[in-house]
């Protein structure tokens, strides 16, 4: 079979799949769903804000801050957009602007991380939609690339991702710069994503053949930063060693492994570290593990304790406080078409993703051994 007809039944059988999603969308969600499941209660608003709900409340009497629409109970409903107009009305009344139009400061480093897991299930486009939105609800300038053919993570943020619609196809085979392909997330102000299509799935085929082709996304990392400002950028990378997860690796200053509590999660993670001493010693040597995550964790499973036992005792300094439960809630989100934070932020999912995100946030700033010592 010549490689033209290999690429040929390989976008047909992914645009007809592609198709199916779209109309099992449209059959099961209404139009303006999305809508209402992206608002968020005073309470969560404020924590979002960083700001007690009763300084909130009192902002709002005050005309110190713009209105918010009521839903049929009276109470407050926030959209994302609402959030970001409150921040830009706190900066212009303080002193200190970067408490609420926050960035990296000084030398704190950009932190570009690979979300990277051979085995399926284990939760990592999950963790990297939801991160990177909690970090753009908290005033954070978030790029997240999706560099995985099914575009689980460009649905979850709520960009277009039809077959032919321009995104990481364009950056890697055609050169095409970023900034051209980039989409605005409607999850959350300052949230920007490059959207996978079903094409991509043919792109390991394409790639092999090209010069510099384990290169050629941080040479487009490298062209967008130089004309736009970021503070994280997330890759999410299909479940399995390709170009397309090398090109991530290569890309990436740093990687999150998410791990599901269960016991054939362990197997693989022994050859993806395999690849990544690969990756350290010929191709990107600034790169490291700076993350573990372990994720869909049972308490009353004696079997999530072991595996997360093991996992602690082999990367002591890189897994995270923070253990991801199984929840009915995290597993409900995607079907409504929006993240868990959109879904329901004050869920037990919402609030363990939260706490995950903050701490990667603080070994980003301080390093992962002092990290530790919190």
């Amino acid at each position: 079979m010549t490689e033209e007809r290999v690429f040929a039944e390989l976008q047909s059988d992914a645009s007809t799949l592609h198709e199916s999603i779209r109309m099992h969308l449209e059959r099961n969600f209404a139009p303006d769903a999305r809508k209402y499941l992206r608002s968020f209660s005073s309470t969560e608003a404020a924590e979002f804000l960083g700001l007690a709900p009763g300084h909130l409340r009192k902002l709002h009497a005050e005309d110190k801050i713009p209105d918010v629409p009521l839903d049929e109970r009276g109470r407050k409903l926030y959209s994302a957009d609402d959030l970001a107009q409150i921040r830009l009305a706190l900066a212009r009344t303080t002193r200190d602007p970067s408490l609420y139009l926050r960035g990296r400061v000084g030398s704190e480093p950009l932190q570009i991380i690979s979300c990277v897991s051979f085995k399926g299930g284990s939760a990592k486009t999950t963790t990297a939609a939801y991160l990177s939105q909690w970090y753009a609800l908290h005033g954070y300038r978030v790029l997240v690339i999706d560099m995985d053919p099914q575009g689980n993570a460009s649905t979850a943020l709520g960009v277009a991702h039809s077959a032919g619609t321009p995104g990481t196809w364009e950056v890697l085979l055609d050169g095409t710069p970023i900034a051209e392909v980039v989409q605005d997330s409607p999850e959350a102000e300052g949230l920007h994503c490059v959207p996978a299509t079903v094409d991509l799935a043919a792109a390991e085929l394409s790639l092999v053949n090209l010069v510099g082709r384990e290169q050629r996304l941080k040479r487009a990392i490298r062209g967008y930063l130089a004309e736009n400002e970021v503070d994280y950028i997330l890759f999410d990378c299909p479940p399995s060693l390709g170009l397309l997860t090398l090109n991530a690796l290569v890309a990436a200053s740093e990687i999150l492994i998410p791990i599901q509590c269960e016991y054939y999660a362990l197997e693989g993670v022994s050859q993806l570290m395999r690849t990544i001493q690969l990756v350290t010693d010929e191709l990107n040597t600034d790169v490291r593990l700076s993350t573990v995550l372990l994720t869909m964790f049972d308490a009353r499973t004696k079997l999530s304790a072991q595996v997360g036992e093991e996992v602690r005792n082999h990367f002591p300094q890189q897994t995270l406080l923070t253990l991801i439960p199984r929840s009915v809630r995290l597993s409900e989100a995607p079907s409504y078409g929006t993240t868990i934070f959109g879904y329901d932020a004050a869920s037990v999912g919402a609030k363990a993703y939260a706490k995950a995100a903050a701490e990667i946030a603080r070994r980003g700033a301080v390093g992962v051994d002092e990290s530790r010592g919190e």
